[in-house]
């Protein structure tokens, strides 16, 4: 969290129409507003000393007291892929519950052990794009306190059921332990995905450079992730009392994001720009003359699609791509040499899921630095188009199990390379896309565009996992 405040300066928007000197309403219903409103007790209000009034009825924008709110949505971001990085990377964990109990040969994997990845991925994605779709269209009729607070509470129990799983001896019901996991993770993706919907609603709402704090939160949570197992797996014992730590450090960093935005929420900060549509909407109800003015500041979702299809389009096939290979198929890819420590224990942790992770969150770093190119939607639709042909390369590298494609990437180096470019591009790509979406349409339509975005997400993880289900199935 330290690295996000340091380079929170970099990641300023360069938007003319972002800055903090911005004002709280149009010019043209400001004055109107303000007036019907004068003698509604808005959350706003009660801290109006905060907040300087200028000529004409504008408001100056408050400030992020150190910035608190960034370094939340950052959290958030971390929060919201707490489910899908810590049930992933705990690979060992799995492995072990899943293993063949009546033989002492761990070197063929069972086909459960084998499909668990695809399994996983699709429990996750199918369910996370459905509440990520809701979210969209009818996520704004529920109150945003209610989704985001509920949403980490049942996170939250569902981590702690899983944690308290891993002390018990599943080898006798693997299969029922296995629908079980299978279970929970519906559940738990199911909320992280109102979750994240709401947080990219929200960001949408602020200066890019908060988009830019969410989406890289995201990809900090699988660094996060990766090297907490990889601490464990170093001074843990077996792989139970390795998950048994691991769902533990989930556990609480769950909690400390349902702290952080609750105070988070209290803030003048966060109000000021998520209360806009209440101010509004009492306007509306005190002064019949700002109903025409109003009404056609409601977003409609067929304008806002055509608006940001492409962006969409892109955001959904960086993760397609992204989803198809990893980590169903990555995690089959071998080191070429045996018998010392990196080459058995740290290989596949470190290259596949640190290495990964690290890329997607330099990727979307220096999407935020560069915004390039943003404003040129046809471009992000070739270039995530031309990153397909990570699928084939992957696939040619040492997979070692079940192998029916050539093996023509032998090399450790080689695979090290794809991978770091692999998640650069999705860091870069899907960042680019989740900044530009919100830039290309009107003020009021900024939160629709960006759980639009988040949508597109989903519906791109949830094929991906369906396309490595049948890339799996060809290896076999």
């Amino acid at each position: 969290m330290d690295f996000a405040a340091n380079v929170r300066p970099l990641l300023q928007d360069t938007d003319d129409r972002e800055t903090d000197s911005e004002t709280f309403l149009d010019d043209v219903i400001a004055g109107s507003i303000n007036a019907s409103t004068s003698n509604i007790n808005d959350p706003a209000k009660e801290n109006a000393t905060e907040t300087r009034i200028i000529s004409g009825g504008h408001r100056i924008a408050p400030t992020d007291k150190f910035n608190y709110t960034y370094l939340v949505f950052y959290l958030m971001g971390m929060t919201t892929m707490v489910p899908w990085n810590f049930f992933v990377t705990a690979e060992e964990y799995w492995q072990y519950k899943f293993r063949n109990v009546s033989s002492n040969d761990t070197s063929a994997l069972t086909p459960r052990q084998l499909e668990f990845q695809s399994d996983l991925s699709i429990a996750a994605a199918v369910p996370g794009t459905v509440f990520l779709i809701l979210n969209a269209c009818i996520g704004h009729k529920v109150p945003l306190h209610v989704r985001m607070n509920g949403s980490l509470v049942f996170m939250l129990l569902i981590m702690i059921g899983t944690t308290a799983l891993v002390r018990v001896d599943t080898d006798q019901w693997q299969d029922a332990f296995f629908n079980l996991t299978m279970l929970s993770v519906v559940v738990i993706n199911s909320f992280s995905a109102i979750l994240t919907g709401g947080l990219f609603g929200i960001a949408g709402q602020f200066s890019a450079h908060y988009m830019t704090a969410a989406v890289s939160g995201q990809a900090l949570g699988g660094i996060f992730s990766a090297v907490a197992d990889i601490i464990a797996l170093t001074f843990a014992s077996n792989p139970s009392t390795t998950a048994f730590v691991f769902f533990i450090v989930g556990c609480l960093v769950l909690l400390l994001s349902l702290v952080a935005y609750i105070v988070m929420s209290k803030t003048l900060f966060f109000k000021y720009y998520t209360c806009s549509k209440t101010l509004m909407k009492s306007s509306l109800e005190a002064d019949p003359a700002t109903r025409e003015i109003c009404a056609r500041l409601e977003p409609q979702f067929p304008v806002v699609m055509r608006k940001i299809w492409i962006y969409g389009f892109s955001e959904w096939l960086v993760f397609v791509t992204t989803l198809s290979i990893y980590p169903a198929v990555t995690v089959l890819v071998g080191s070429q040499n045996h018998g010392r420590p990196w080459n058995d224990v740290y290989f596949l942790p470190v290259v596949n899921y640190l290495l990964f992770n690290t890329g997607d969150y330099l990727g979307r770093i220096f999407a935020g630095l560069f915004e390039w190119p943003w404003n040129n939607s046809i471009l992000i639709g070739v270039l995530t188009i031309g990153r397909i042909a990570f699928v084939p390369a992957m696939l040619l590298c040492n997979i070692t199990q079940h192998h029916n494609f050539p093996v023509l990437i032998h090399s450790d180096y080689i695979f090290i390379v794809l991978m770091a470019a692999f998640a650069l591009s999705n860091g870069y790509l899907a960042n680019i896309a989740l900044i530009g979406a919100p830039r290309v349409v009107d003020p009021h339509e900024k939160e629709m565009a960006s759980s639009m975005m988040a949508a597109f997400l989903g519906v791109g993880l949830a094929c991906g996992s369906a396309i490595s289900l049948m890339i799996i199935e060809m290896i076999k």
